[in-house]
């Protein structure tokens, strides 16, 4: 039994389980609010918007509670047990860092929750676009406040499924879906990436504790792996953040609403990459790598952004683009290696998401209010929404770097380190040119955002009469416009603490000295900042009447459009290389993929057992059985007959393979494993059933079988092949089972569950113990493939439609009806009952006998054979028998079937056994056993673990009867797809 864990703040060393316990709080209320805000009706938007803003007022709530337990480098910690064998364990960490992005993150979803109210339209599926919004603001705190690597992977690619359903919120734009799905392939291929890394990083470090990463710097970055590592992270960091060559997803990202842009591409989504360099800047800048890598990719990024933000025509077009810009320049910052261009990244990361989140609010008022986002239609605006115009004005001057506001600070400091000398290289000394340029550039697009909307002539042929918003729609806006005001004037005494905390959480002992005051004197970055204001003023003077004419897209470099060359390069990847590929190994006939399949296997398993010098034990034939060796003798006949049979008699091969079925469970009964026995027996049972009903509905002639008499040479050939095939594979599993199984191995997997099943588990079934207790956790994750496999399976069932030649009824039902026909006096009930009268009532009453011994395997499963899959599977025959005895009809008039229902139980139940065990401090699926005392009956075993059993029962049960469900409803079709049928020629309608 693992330790309950323990909630501490550090380096105080005093338990605060208050602050910890909220941590959790912090990341899954989102989540419950989103599951809450789903359920509610289409037309309840104001409900949902209320709960999404009671949500994110709580979360950020308890992010300013908790912000003097992580000032002066304090750490909150809070995790349980997940699998702790493997060093995976749920854990949530919060430093000044994170708190800061918490903070962010919950700060502005409120403020966006607010503004969303007002702009979504009574037409949308409004609860649906809040629970997307909460979902994916609980992703986000789940990523910036994992304290473990495996968990932040996770949280990552959340960040990424949700983010595109947020961008596809509009489904039937088709740029929404584009813009989704690229989104989706960019971010989410940089995200497998970054899990090879951070699978990596922890196995240079021995653990996946965040705490022990970021203790091990000179072993990171000391070690052969670290190049690796470093790329692979790289590619999921730039990708999110929209970095060089992965920047064109961004702009496309545009199609969504206007507030999934606000929250997304200013705070929240891009940011998350700017936060995954942060977080490992300590253990992994320094180095040329990095340096040349992270350097190179920013100065590309904040270059090119800023000079494609120039020409966009789109007010949100723009805004991408300069978010790209200005990602681009705290990626720069933080590729130099400098403890106070660090700090200038983090300012900044705070600056930018102020004034962004506010331009992109105001793009979407004027949007809202005007029916259009072109600014070669908008000019004028400021007399029809002066304060609108002047909110925009003066978040497009923090934007700019217009002293007095937040953005000048930050862009000084870039400045400041821009001209440094951290690296004696061309990269290093071209750094202060491009920051200049491309803030020249910055100036230019700032003014045409405001000079373009907002002034010149009355605006003429709108889609709607320019006028403000409403008085709280407006109110984020006025808020976060404030906020770049007062950090501009005042940011030692408003910004200061805060950063200073968030700085500290990263730097620690390197933590330099560093001013906020708004005038160090005159200097060169100051001289750098002047040059280009006056250079951006000059640029747009001089292109303003270009921009108002020109088409969509930079000049020179317009071919190179992003999202061309991404559709090119997946329609190389599916038209070119998929095609070669699905030719040259792709098949209609799965013998082909099947032989492939295991020719592999083969190969894969031969490599590395030659490799390491594979010795196998001497086969030593002792004390063999007559009967058990006939009964063998037997099997292999029966499964090489099936195989033989396969193309030419469905039936035969059908039955031969049940018998090999059988001949497998009597082995199991012959070798002491009745608990596999009982498993197979049932299993064969409702399989070879269920397949029976299946050929029910196939075509009665099997295309491309070939009768021994006629097969040519070639085809004796390939079957030869097949057959060298099957007797490798066979006699190489052969072989090491007999290996494994004859040497005498101390301290096996075996003799370890053996030895504590009963005392740890408390079951005297091993092989249950093991199924429910030691590898729970594999059971779980194979009921929940087998949930998914029931539910493709029925989808597919549903729109099959049985092939022309098996819509006859079969030939005994036939002859049952023209007797019938022939006898009215002696035709009862429905025909399925006439000529199966007997065996009918037979089936019938076994069903309450079938529940009793499913209950009954059930119940004894712990500590003899059964358990709760095997009870599934007995209960499951029991409707088996039903449907076949009365049809599909008269049971579903009959019984209350709900297999969806049954499955999503199990599931549930199988989930909150490891959420228990969770909520009492122990690993994921820990179950304890003790023995209960009934009056009578005196000490009765009981365990934990019997309440997961219960979930795969009810799973088990559910998936089985909803196949059989979908294959006994072809019955159902079958007549009308008859009734449909095109008639033969020559025949005349009766």
């Amino acid at each position: 039994m693992a330790e309950p864990p323990a909630w501490t703040c550090h380096p105080r060393g005093t338990t605060i389980d208050i602050a910890a316990l909220l941590l959790p709080v912090l990341v899954f209320a989102p989540l419950a609010g989103s599951i809450a805000a789903i359920c509610l009706p289409s037309r309840q938007g104001t409900e949902a918007a209320w709960l999404s803003g009671l949500v994110a007022f709580l979360c950020l709530g308890i992010s300013v509670y908790l912000y003097l337990h992580v000032s002066h480098r304090g750490v909150i910690a809070w995790q349980v047990a997940w699998i702790p064998q493997y060093g995976l364990n749920l854990k949530l960490r919060m430093d000044g860092f994170s708190w800061m992005f918490s903070g962010l993150i919950s700060a502005i979803g409120l403020l966006v929750v607010v503004y969303a109210r007002y702009y979504m339209s009574s037409s949308d599926p409004v609860p649906r676009f809040f629970s997307l919004f909460l979902a994916f603001m609980s992703a986000m705190l789940g990523l910036v406040l994992s304290g473990n690597l495996i968990l932040m992977a996770i949280f990552w690619e959340m960040t990424s499924i949700v983010s595109f359903l947020l961008i596809g919120y509009w489904y039937q734009n088709g740029q929404a879906r584009d813009g989704a799905r690229m989104a989706l392939t960019v971010t989410a291929t940089g995200g497998l990436c970054l899990l090879v890394g951070l699978m990596l990083i922890g196995h240079i470090v021995g653990s996946y504790d965040l705490d022990a990463v970021l203790s091990s710097g000179d072993a990171i970055r000391n070690h052969p792996l670290y190049l690796l590592a470093l790329i692979l992270i790289l590619a999921g960091a730039l990708t999110k953040s929209a970095q060089f060559p992965f920047h064109f997803w961004l702009p496309h990202a545009m199609a969504a609403p206007t507030p999934v842009s606000a929250y997304l591409h200013s705070a929240t989504l891009v940011k998350a990459g700017i936060f995954l360099l942060t977080r490992f800047w300590p253990v992994m800048a320094g180095t040329d790598a990095w340096f040349w890598l992270v350097g190179l990719a920013g100065l590309t990024t904040l270059l090119l952004g800023a000079y494609f933000a120039i020409f966009q025509h789109d007010l949100k077009g723009l805004l991408a683009y300069s978010t790209i810009s200005h990602l681009g320049l705290i990626t720069v910052l933080l590729s130099l290696g400098s403890p106070v261009a660090a700090v200038a990244a983090i300012f900044h990361t705070l600056n930018h998401a102020t004034f962004k989140a506010s331009l992109f609010m105001a793009a979407g008022i004027i949007d809202h209010e005007t029916g259009t986002r072109d600014m070669r239609r908008l000019s004028g605006l400021f007399r029809y929404m002066p304060h609108t115009a002047t909110l925009a004005m003066v978040a497009s001057a923090s934007m700019a770097g217009v002293p007095l506001l937040n953005g000048f600070l930050s862009k000084e400091m870039f400045f400041a380190e821009a001209i440094e000398t951290h690296k004696v290289n061309l990269l290093d000394t071209v750094t202060p040119y491009v920051a200049t340029l491309a803030s020249l550039f910055s100036v230019t697009y700032s003014i045409r955002f405001i000079h373009s909307v907002f002034f010149g002539p009355p605006p003429r042929d709108l889609p709607k009469v320019p006028h403000e918003p409403v008085r709280w729609m407006r109110v984020p806006v006025e808020f976060l416009v404030l906020a770049c005001l007062i950090v501009g004037i005042v940011p030692s005494l408003t910004i200061g603490p805060l950063l200073h905390t968030a700085v500290e959480a990263v730097l620690k002992d390197d933590t330099p000295s560093y001013s906020l005051a708004m005038w160090h004197g005159w200097n060169l970055p100051l001289f750098m900042s002047i040059a280009a204001l006056i250079g951006g003023v000059i640029l747009y003077a001089l292109m303003k009447s270009y921009l108002a004419n020109s088409v969509e897209g930079p000049p020179y470099i317009r071919r190179l459009e992003g999202q061309r060359i991404f559709e090119r390069v997946l329609v190389a990847l599916s038209w070119r290389w998929a095609r070669l590929v699905e030719a040259k190994a792709g098949t209609r006939r799965l013998q082909p993929q099947l032989r492939i399949l295991a020719a592999a296997s083969l190969f894969a398993a031969a490599i590395p057992l030659l490799h390491r010098g594979f010795q196998p034990a001497d086969i030593v034939l002792r004390g063999i059985d007559p009967a058990f060796a006939f009964v063998w003798l037997i099997g292999m006949a029966c499964a090489v007959g099936a195989a033989w049979q396969a193309k030419f008699h469905r039936l035969a091969a059908l039955v031969l393979l049940g018998g090999a079925g059988l001949i497998t469970c009597i082995t199991f009964v012959w070798l002491s494993a009745p608990d596999l026995a009982v498993t197979q027996l049932l299993v064969e049972i409702v399989t070879t059933v269920l397949i029976l009903l299946g050929l029910r509905w196939l075509p009665k002639r099997i295309e491309g079988a070939t009768k021994p008499e006629e097969m040519t040479f070639g085809v004796r050939l390939r079957r030869l092949r097949d057959l060298l095939v099957a007797v490798a594979c066979g006699l190489g599993l052969s072989l090491i089972s007999y290996t494994v199984m004859t040497r005498q191995m101390p301290g096996t997997i075996s003799s370890y569950f053996l030895e504590r099943a009963y005392f740890e588990g408390g079951g005297t079934n091993v092989v249950n113990v093991t199924l429910v207790d030691f590898r729970g956790f594999d059971t779980f994750g194979e009921i929940a493939v087998l949930c998914i496999v029931a539910l493709t399976v029925f989808a597919l069932l549903l729109r099959f439609r049985p092939a022309s030649d098996s819509l006859e009824k079969p030939m005994q039902q036939q002859v049952q009806n023209d007797f019938d026909d022939r006898h009215p006096d002696r035709s009862k009930g429905d025909s399925i009952s006439d000529y199966l009268f007997v065996p009918t009532v037979i089936m019938r009453w076994m069903f309450p006998a079938i529940g009793m011994l499913s209950a009954y395997l059930f119940f004894r499963g712990h500590d003899l054979p059964g358990g709760g899959f095997a009870a599934g599977i007995a209960m499951s025959i029991g409707f088996i028998l039903q449907y076949m005895a009365g049809g599909t009809r008269w049971v579903e008039e009959r019984l209350r079937i709900h297999p969806l229902r049954w499955m999503s139980i199990g599931l549930l139940v199988s989930t909150a056994t490891g959420l228990g065990s969770w909520a009492l401090g122990y690993p994921f699926l820990t179950s304890t056993s003790r023995y209960l005392h009934l009056p009578l009956v005196g000490d009765v075993p009981l365990a934990s673990a019997i309440l997961f059993d219960l979930g795969v029962f009810s799973l088990v049960l559910g998936a089985t009867v909803l196949i059989l469900i979908a294959l006994a409803h072809q019955s159902v079709r079958a007549p009308r797809a008859h009734i449909r049928a095109p008639r033969p020629s020559g025949t005349e309608a009766s």
